[in-house]
């Protein structure tokens, strides 16, 4: 019997693309169908997560400038940062990047714009508060103090960057970003194992860091953590870690709520427009591509050789051409064995 993708290879290999896509589309629905109060916790965790990947990767850059190549220093962060999105796959959490991936399922008519669009702004909403809380442990933690100012410097200069970004550069940096990550959602999505997962995120997910991209979730920790830092920061970290407070001046909580319009829009762009569009393909795609099941794939190997063995050439063709779809319920012409003759009747 042949059925369609999605529906059998229930194996320990990876998901197959069509199959992903139609695993994207039941997620996507199951997300809509959350009440506030779960997607709202869901979503808080999933905020905190992304701060803390992010400071682990703010940690590890400190001290590196100026002792490992520039490049070197960005990768070894962008691994760090894995351990967000890691934690929020794993963890079952509801990411607003990530959760550009439920376009799929509304290109799909199962869920209608308005309940996608309440979904993502509920999940941005409770990513803001779980990244803006984890700013405020780590500030009152005093984390950032660590290396003798290394990671408060870095920190600092990370704020400025990210909110004094063009609007343009952080619109396309934005698209860029989530491009990735929902790449990384998306192989994830095909993984079987926890490892398989974990595997799946770190190359996406390193490259946008090493690159430079813009997370809005991450800047919802980077920028605020700056802030706080900038106003109810210790004395000795102006004078004796020799930063100068004058280079911070322009941090200010209007300009980080601007900074997050173009990167949540590019986030939106780069999740919900592109990605999708080659998911869709996929999802397209998975209505003609069969998959034999496991009991006739035997039978469809024993046809093949009874085909070769008797030296019917125009029997294999046809047999390839029913496996793929393509010949359905045609009398076949030609004398052949009981095996071809069974399998062909399996395939009608």
């Amino acid at each position: 019997m042949i059925r369609r993708a999605g529906r059998t290879n229930a194996g320990i290999d990876a998901l197959l693309p069509a199959e992903i896509a139609e695993k994207a589309e039941t997620i996507g629905v199951q997300k809509t169908n959350l009440d506030v109060l779960s997607l709202t916790a869901l979503a808080v965790l999933a905020g905190a997560f992304i701060a803390l990947g992010a400071m682990f990767a703010t940690t590890v850059l400190a001290g590196a400038d100026g002792v490992l190549p520039y490049g070197l220093s960005r990768l070894l962060a962008g691994v760090a940062f894995c351990l967000g999105l890691i934690l929020v796959i794993v963890g079952g959490a509801e990411l607003f990047t990530g959760n550009a991936l439920m376009v799929m399922a509304w290109a799909a008519g199962k869920v209608r714009l308005h309940e996608m669009l309440r979904a993502w702004l509920i999940v941005y909403i409770g990513n803001f508060i779980g990244a803006v809380g984890t700013a405020i442990l780590v500030f009152l933690s005093g984390q950032y103090l660590s290396g003798r100012g290394a990671v408060a410097s870095v920190a600092l200069k990370l704020a400025l960057d990210k909110a004094t970004e063009p609007f343009d550069h952080a619109l396309f940096l934005g698209i860029l970003c989530n491009v990735l990550v929902c790449l990384a959602v998306w192989l994830a999505l095909g993984a079987r194992t926890t490892s398989d997962k974990v595997l799946a995120v770190l190359f996406p997910v390193s490259a946008f860091v090493a690159a430079g991209f813009e997370h809005s979730v991450a800047n919802m920790y980077l920028i605020p953590l700056g802030l706080f830092m900038k106003a109810w920061g210790p004395a000795e970290l102006w004078t004796q870690f020799g930063i100068n407070a004058a280079d911070y001046s322009v941090l200010t909580w209007p300009v980080f709520f601007s900074s997050l319009i173009p990167v949540t829009l590019g986030n939106i762009i780069g999740g919900g427009g592109l990605v999708e569009r080659q998911a869709v393909i996929f999802d397209r795609k998975r209505q003609i591509v069969p998959v034999i099941h496991e009991r006739d794939r035997n039978l469809f190997g024993f046809a093949m050789f009874d085909c070769v063995a008797h030296g019917l050439l125009s029997d294999l063709v046809e047999l390839q051409h029913r496996v793929r779809g393509q010949v359905r319920n045609r009398p076949f012409h030609r004398q052949h064995t009981s095996n071809s003759e069974h399998f062909f009747d399996v395939c009608r």
